[in-house]
């Protein structure tokens, strides 16, 4: 979920050198899922042949032009693109970012148009474009450049098909930039003014610190909820509440599956019951992620949920002010639980360049790649290839080590279906301004999941 950036769409004219970009604050982040089994190389959609995949890893003398739609994290896009140019100086990428709710609705007309992009980013629905051939099969690039070495192997399982035969074996759809995960964001000067001297150890202990800045005349809790900043807030609550077996067999829509549980109505009763108490800004469905981070970084909150595409942003403006944490659980050393996924890119079966697009997802795989995606927040595939960085970035890198040796991390909750997104947010906004039940709330999920999943 996000993990989501709103703005403009942006594009980037073509040319042959492009200037350095600083290091700048990421936006919002990650949706991304996992594709369906497919022959490498095939292409099953209407008037389409199998393409045969190349198995070289030289790229053609000449200049080439590689088009890359996404929808998250524009800086680090941005930073990665020039540092793949000046080592490939005769191949330009072209950036083109989308708003993370239009590119998922118009994912699947653009894969399958003529004018596919070389290279497009993972989301909800990928993995139909995998089964309908539209995506190009990265199985033999996968040996050529040894990703298996490169990449730690739960990375790789994530995108190597419904089959889940592994990292070793089987098609590959993407291969991933950075990783992501959601948690909570605290303003140590605002905290420790309000009497609250350390991050919570519990979910109760979290609620009664809402509560003690509440008394101290803050503002809680900074929700950006006209976007995905309300459904982070219930995700990270689902993730602590519901186990972790349900909630997975849910999202990954297995038979039987249901989020009309109790734990789970236990989450939604919990965000209505904080918007009452005052523990959520007053404007919080009025206002998008961007500006909850925003105002949290002006320190007009004490706590913000958000995910690690906003540490870069939050580590410039408040320094050592700020710190970071995974929700906590029910009890004392719970399981550390969070959504997430990877950044990760997929290559249409459509492109004139494979081995062009072939070698900028190998370049995510250098120790310079994994040095810009840490510098913007994010956490490299392998966290070996970056020392652990101080401060805020700290806070992050080891509560996403927690929570992966926790085997905690959760899709976002849209994956289980391509409608579920605009469902789940309006449903969230519903629960704040407490016009919806949780039982309610939870019902229109099921009947989406239902559509999607039979």
């Amino acid at each position: 979920m996000p993990r989501k950036v709103t703005g403009p769409e942006r594009t980037r004219p073509r040319r042959r050198r492009r200037r350095h970009t600083s290091l700048c604050a990421l936006l919002l982040a990650t949706l991304l899922t996992a594709c369906g089994a497919l022959t490498p190389g095939s292409a099953r959609h209407a008037g389409d042949r199998p393409r045969a995949v190349p198995t070289s890893t030289a790229l053609p003398d000449e200049d080439i032009t590689l088009r890359l739609h996404f929808a998250d994290a524009p800086e680090m896009v941005e930073a990665l693109v020039a540092a793949f140019e000046k080592r490939h100086p005769r191949v330009t990428v072209e950036p083109r970012y989308t708003q993370f709710s239009d590119y998922v609705k118009n994912l699947r007309l653009t894969m399958v148009s003529d004018t596919a992009p070389d290279l497009a980013q993972y989301a909800v629905g990928m993995d139909d474009l995998a089964a309908d051939g539209h995506l190009l099969d990265l199985a033999r690039y996968r040996k050529a450049y040894g990703w298996r070495r490169d990449v730690p192997a739960v990375s790789l399982d994530q995108l190597s098909g419904g089959d889940r035969r592994g990292a070793g074996a089987g098609p590959l759809y993407g291969l991933p930039a950075g990783l992501s995960m959601t948690g909570v964001y605290y303003n140590k000067e605002l905290a420790s003014r309000a009497g609250i001297r350390q991050p919570p150890r519990t979910l109760r202990e979290f609620e009664k610190q809402l509560a003690t800045a509440r008394r101290a005349g803050m503002t809680p809790l900074s929700v950006g909820a006209l976007d995905s900043g309300g459904l982070h807030l219930w995700a990270a609550l689902l993730n602590v509440l519901m186990p972790p077996g349900d909630y997975r067999d849910w999202v990954s829509g297995r038979p039987g599956a249901t989020v009309e549980t109790a734990a789970a109505r236990k989450a939604s009763a919990l965000v209505t019951r904080w918007a009452r108490a005052g523990y959520l800004d007053e404007s919080a469905n009025g206002m998008g992620q961007v500006d909850s981070t925003a105002r949290f970084a002006e320190g007009k909150s004490v706590f913000l949920v958000n995910g690690n595409w906003a540490a870069g942003q939050l580590a410039g403006s408040l320094g050592e002010k700020s710190g970071f944490f995974a929700m906590p659980g029910v009890r004392r050393g719970d399981r550390a639980m969070a959504s997430g996924f990877s950044v990760s890119y997929a290559v249409s079966s459509r492109t004139e360049h494979p081995e062009a697009a072939g070698a900028f997802l190998e370049f995510l795989t250098s120790p310079r790649a994994a040095r810009i995606v840490s510098e913007h927040g994010f956490l490299p595939p392998d966290p070996r290839a970056v020392p652990t960085p101080t401060g805020l970035l700290g806070d992050v890198a080891r509560g996403h080590r927690r929570v992966t040796a926790d085997h905690g991390i959760n899709h976002f909750p849209d994956f289980t279906a391509p409608g579920m997104l605009d469902p789940l947010r309006a449903g969230v906004q519903k629960l704040i301004a407490d016009r919806v039940s949780p039982s309610g709330y939870l019902a229109s999920l099921q009947e989406v999941w239902h559509e999607q999943h039979g």
